[in-house]
């Protein structure tokens, strides 16, 4: 039977990962019963410690013990060791060392899942330039997992409560999405939505599939590609009985969606998909402008892991301060524990 415990990569130790790592965990403690979340950390245990330390959560560390390892209750944290730093690293300085640890917090996380030792991992950010001079020539997470595990494809999807966003492209310029717009993709990203849905609990999943082009293309006024991929596509799904609806227009799907009309959305690009779950998650004060919340989660889907993330970076210009909002990190713990819980 494969563990439903939860492993979380530290990300970037000069950024806020272990912070908010260690703040989720805290806050995750006080549940009890079916609430529950056994979680451990995977990183260097120094990094943890330092940051522990230098912002005065209160964690007490010890080694992470497989088979069988059931997390710890909090103060006590379990850390999977994944080694030193091979240099000095400091708060909110890009930095090989810190790019090769987050990286080992990763690769030895999906291990850790490959094996059935734990049941998920979600990941704290990590910083792409740091990652790269450190050794590791990813453009991110993604790229990275589908490396580590073997899989041919991925999606990714993002939510923020009841709204969650596919999207057929992510990390590529906006010029080439319409030729990376096939029905292939498209079918591809619609399987793997229907099948996170239908984890998640949701018997009939409703999905609607954005339009690239404003107002759909317009019968082909303004593009062809809604009318040419997206329409036969979604034909074929609804006559195989899904609750498939698309092209419709980027600028009412989202608020169609987040008023319940549908579970998900297929969105085209990146920004397209990810700007409306960033409006909804960042909470600002209006009086200071300043950020006061994050809430959002990142799940790559096509693995044969469950992988959750948080959906913001590495705030280095607030690391090593004690400041960093957890909210992301909790999400991204719940929603790894919910999917495993499905998972047979």
């Amino acid at each position: 039977m494969v563990s439903r415990l939860i492993a979380v990569t530290m990300g970037d130790p000069a950024g806020v990962g272990p912070e908010i790592a260690l703040k989720a965990l805290r806050a995750l403690a006080s549940r009890e019963g079916d609430g529950a979340i056994g979680a451990a950390i995977v990183g260097a245990m120094e990094e943890l410690q330092r940051a522990n330390d230098a912002l005065e959560l209160g964690a007490r560390f010890r080694p992470a013990v497989f088979p069988g390892e059931a997390g710890a209750v909090w103060p006590e944290v379990a850390v999977v060791e994944t080694g030193p730093a091979p240099a000095p690293i400091a708060f909110g300085q890009v930095s090989p060392a810190a790019g090769h640890l987050a990286y080992e917090a990763v690769a030895t996380a999906v291990r850790l899942a490959m094996a059935g030792d734990v049941g998920a991992i979600a990941t704290a950010p990590l910083n792409k330039e740091a990652l790269n001079l450190g050794g590791h020539h990813y453009a991110g997470h993604t790229d990275m997992l589908a490396d580590l595990t073997g899989a041919g494809d991925s999606c990714m999807m993002l939510a923020h409560g009841p709204l969650r966003v596919t999207h057929v492209t992510t990390h590529v310029p906006l010029s080439r999405v319409p030729s990376l717009l096939t029905p292939a993709r498209l079918e591809r990203t619609l399987t793997l939505t229907l099948d996170a849905l239908t984890r998640l609990g949701i018997a009939r999943p409703r999905i609607a599939v954005a339009a690239l082009n404003p107002h759909a293309g317009e019968g082909g006024l303004f593009g062809k590609e809604d009318d040419d991929v997206t329409v036969p596509v979604v034909r074929a799904w609804r006559a195989r009985g899904h609750d498939v609806e698309g092209p419709v227009p980027g600028d009412t799907v989202f608020v169609k969606a987040a008023a319940g009309q549908f579970d998900a959305v297929v969105a085209m690009y990146h920004d397209q998909g990810h700007i409306p779950i960033k409006l909804l998650g960042f909470r600002i004060d209006p009086a200071t402008g300043a950020w006061t919340g994050l809430s959002g989660v990142n799940v790559t889907l096509g693995l044969p892991i469950i992988r959750t993330s948080v959906d913001h970076g590495t705030a280095f210009d607030i690391a090593g301060r004690g400041i960093a909002n957890e909210q992301s990190m909790i999400e991204a713990i719940e929603l790894a524990a919910a999917l495993a819980g499905a998972r047979p």
